[in-house]
């Protein structure tokens, strides 16, 4: 028990000009905390210079893989899985598989879509399986992927691609449209993942694609619900990514796919003055390039990356004249109007 002295005593010693080494517990439990702090700045400070090894380090090696072609990985024998492949993005990349020697495994909630890609695939020389899903239902996903694993084995490459959206502004679109926005273009990413990513885990092998859009990174009106979903989808692809890094899983890779408008019937009369629409097979050999490269970001076309880094760093005024200048356009229904009060 440390020594209690009142203030008065401490006040007459002072004035004697006395020295007084004082310890208290109090003191003890001070210093114990300060020491921690300066070690913890300490640490801090040595880190900085590293950080900015790191970071000129990755400018030269993106430098670097610039002018020299990364090498890419085969993919010949692995189980692809594609949401979606009944038409569009989702069956120009699975032929891009299927001429890879995979197993292609094809997911659509059209009947005789699906079936006629796993037809194709199968001419190029892939063994295809065709099965209908809807998925924004999570049981018919559980069900669907149980049937996979027992039927064909495990996937090993799963392109989260099934998409659905509704153009026109915020207040008309219907609750039931918005719920199956959400339900298609981000939920099912989670049902698919919990199905078929717990083996690649264990095996410490695979590959996540995730398919999210240009507008995942930039908006536009009449398409506020779909810009969200996508919005969602790119954020899920980067948590997960940092996720499967904190548990060590390097060896499951991940891929998000941001493409611009594509010539399919999933938006109406898409026009860009910078950016004009791409053919799905354009896309898709995009698509499957930065699969077997291993890249976390595929920016198609590479200029929508620019246009991206300008409405981050641009005032606003000067990114609307941006946006003036590149005059998107596409059809959509209006069906808001304005009322009196």
């Amino acid at each position: 028990m440390q020594p209690q002295l009142r203030n008065d005593q401490l006040k007459e010693a002072c004035a004697r000009g006395q020295s007084l080494i004082i310890v208290t517990e109090y003191a003890q439990l001070q210093v114990a905390p300060s020491v921690e702090k300066l070690e913890k700045r300490m640490h801090l400070l040595l880190e900085i210079p590293l950080f900015l090894l790191i970071i000129l380090y990755s400018y030269l090696e993106a430098i670097v893989k610039f002018f020299i072609p990364v090498k890419k990985k085969s993919i010949s024998g692995e189980i692809a899985l594609i949401t979606g492949s009944g038409h569009g993005l989702g069956r120009a990349t699975a032929y891009e598989f299927a001429k890879r020697q995979c197993t292609v495994i094809l997911w659509d909630i059209n009947k005789k879509g699906v079936e006629e890609t796993a037809e194709e695939c199968k001419r190029l020389g892939a063994t295809a399986h065709a099965f209908v899903v809807d998925c924004s239902k999570r049981e018919e996903i559980y069900r669907a992927a149980d049937k996979v694993k027992e039927e064909i084995g495990d996937v090993s490459i799963l392109m989260n691609n099934a998409g659905v959206v509704s153009p026109t502004d915020v207040l008309s679109t219907e609750d039931h449209d918005i719920q199956k926005m959400f339900e298609v273009n981000i939920l099912a990413h989670y049902w698919t993942i919990k199905a078929f990513l717990p083996t690649m885990m264990k095996k410490n092998h695979g590959h996540i694609v995730t398919v999210a859009s240009a507008g995942g990174h930039l908006v536009a009106p009449f398409l506020v619900a779909y810009c969200s979903t996508k919005f969602a989808a790119v954020g899920f692809h980067r948590a997960l990514t940092q996720e499967l890094s904190a548990l060590r899983k390097n060896g499951v890779k991940t891929s998000c796919v941001c493409p611009m408008f594509i010539n399919t019937d999933f938006v109406k009369n898409p026009s860009s003055r910078l950016m004009p629409p791409m053919e799905p097979e354009e896309v898709a050999k995009h698509v499957i390039k930065g699969v077997l490269t291993n890249k976390k970001m595929i920016f198609i076309p590479p200029l929508l990356k620019f246009s991206i880094m300008l409405d981050r760093f641009l005032p606003v005024r000067a990114v609307a004249a941006f946006q003036k200048m590149n005059a998107l356009k596409f059809d959509f229904v209006v069906g808001y109007k304005d009322k009196e009060t």
